[in-house]
């Protein structure tokens, strides 16, 4: 026969009937409309059926008319199940209290941090956030949203020029930008301009001070360029010498690529486990299981609850297991070449700044050896030549 529908939410027993009327029984029952199904005969007396548990307590009368008898072998469904839970009954109760605090405890503001502020002190920013609802063990219900409450603050606090509310499961985030303030202009003492290399100079500017040098001309390390020291021998006033002064400079590099690069990267692939952290403990709820991946890098995320500047012994901690793979990628000489050129420009440009230019490069010598690439490359650049050198006011030039 049929199985019912929805007969595990109904609940079902598994019963064994013995008699010499059986047939007569399986008759009665299927006139009287009580459902079985998986109906099974042992032998000529005996046989298994399931049983809908509304339909069981109508087996009786049925069972005295034909002169069976019946014993329950297995009880499923819901309603068993709800039952077995009642006798449990404390059990249950103490894991949906412990559902309901958990829940609430996380549902509350625990901590308010400031970041990014300098002149303003945090206590004056935790203070205007108190004003606004902000503060620790407020509900988080009960916030303004985080939009409404950055406004609200950037009008309460002086000297802001924007303020950012984020939050981050029971911490919250004031995030302060100050506004800019003029810098003061440092003292200088006297000084003057000097080569810090040999250069061929290609463009001079003295904003203050006397220029020494011409374009054009070529200069050692350590030769004045702008002079701090004005007037002639009888009548002299020293100054703090400013300016720019670009030249010529020649770099020769030593360079060497690999043609056979490595290459450690994340296929996407993870596995997260989930732990409740109660002091040096930490009870795993879900994610179990030994990690399906051959390699792979773990990340853990510990979140502890806090309370103002107090980290409390219990919270949360997330481990993700992250599906790495190792490959080998193999290059042309080409290749090799042009990676070896870009790196060496990269290198000159951010030792001498951006203004740096490379006119020209000339790759003295190449060979390929060990799987390698090696080069030695002269680069012709343009840069700053021009450092500090303090002035002695009592010194003569």
């Amino acid at each position: 026969m049929k199985q019912p529908s929805l007969y595990k939410l109904r609940g079902n027993v598994r019963i064994t009937v013995t008699g010499e009327k059986i047939e007569a029984l399986i008759n009665l029952l299927t006139e009287q409309g009580v459902e079985i199904w998986d109906l099974r005969a042992r032998d000529a007396h005996t046989a298994e059926m399931n049983v809908l548990l509304p339909h069981f307590f109508r087996l009786r009368p049925l069972l005295k008319r034909t002169g069976c008898r019946m014993r329950v072998t297995k009880r499923n469904g819901f309603p068993f199940f709800l039952d077995r839970l009642w006798k449990r009954k404390f059990f249950l109760g103490g894991m949906l209290l412990f559902i309901v605090a958990l829940f609430a405890l996380s549902s509350m503001v625990w901590s308010v941090e400031v970041k990014g502020n300098v002149k303003i002190p945090s206590d004056v920013v935790l203070a205007a956030a108190k004003k606004e609802g902000l503060y620790p063990f407020q509900w988080g219900f009960r916030l303004q949203s985080q939009d409404k409450l950055s406004k609200q603050l950037a009008l309460a606090l002086p000297d802001v020029t924007w303020v950012g509310v984020s939050k981050e499961g029971t911490t919250v985030t004031i995030q302060i930008v100050e506004s800019a303030q003029p810098k003061p202009e440092p003292l200088l003492n006297p000084r003057h301009l000097v080569s810090k290399t040999d250069a061929v100079i290609t463009n001079i500017y003295a904003e203050q001070g006397r220029p020494v040098v011409q374009k054009d001309m070529r200069v050692k390390k350590g030769q004045v360029l702008i002079s701090g020291i004005l007037g002639d021998e009888e009548n002299t006033r020293t100054v703090v010498a400013k300016g720019e002064v670009k030249g010529l400079v020649w770099r020769e590099y030593e360079i060497e690529v690999p043609l056979v690069q490595k290459h450690h990267t994340m296929t996407g692939e993870s596995k997260e486990r989930f732990y409740v952290v109660l002091g040096n403990w930490a009870v795993q709820l879900w994610g179990y299981g030994d990690t399906p991946f051959r390699s792979y890098d773990t990340k853990s995320d510990h979140k502890p609850l806090t309370w103002r500047s107090l980290t409390l012994p219990f919270g949360w901690l997330t481990e993700t297991d992250l599906e790495t793979q190792d490959r080998q990628e193999q290059h042309t000489e080409e290749w090799a070449r042009a990676k070896g050129l870009e790196g060496a420009r990269n290198d000159i440009i951010a030792k001498n700044g951006k203004g740096t230019k490379i006119l020209s490069e000339k790759i003295l010598h190449e060979r390929e050896e060990n799987g390698k690439v090696y080069m030695k490359v002269l680069f012709e650049v343009e840069e700053s030549i021009a450092e500090e050198l303090p002035l002695v006011p009592s010194q003569g030039e």
